[in-house]
């Protein structure tokens, strides 16, 4: 296991959090450490909010993006509603790429396919 304070692991998250603090007024952002690598969190700050996790794994030295639709249930718990996924990101600027994708709407545009097409199929 790679310690999660190495000057390289911490330089990384750094370079991807001050691009992602463009959007800052839109999101909480937070970040993560587990055994195997490392997230950061995105959560909108709307009344539709999602969540869009991107994690990096020591192991195979990739990255992955998950986008979340939050929803309340009557129980006031919040579950979550996976939108879009996507793995195997090699580089940083490919990363940062995609997740602006998203932020932009990208995996609604693609959940709201997906549902029609089920729908009428």
């Amino acid at each position: 296991m790679l310690n999660k304070y190495q000057e390289d692991i911490q330089r990384e998250i750094n370079q991807i959090l001050n691009k992602i603090y463009l959007w800052k007024d839109l999101f909480f952002i937070s970040v993560e450490y587990y055994f195997d690598g490392w997230s950061i969190a995105l959560q909108e700050k709307n009344a539709y909010p999602r969540r869009i996790i991107v994690f990096r794994s020591y192991l195979t030295k990739t990255y992955s993006i998950k986008s979340f639709e939050i929803q309340l249930t009557p129980s006031k718990k919040d579950t979550y509603k996976e939108l879009y996924f996507i793995e195997n990101i090699l580089e940083p600027n490919e990363l940062l790429k995609e997740l602006k994708e998203i932020i932009y709407g990208k995996d609604l545009v693609k959940s709201v396919k997906k549902e029609l097409a089920e729908r009428f199929n």
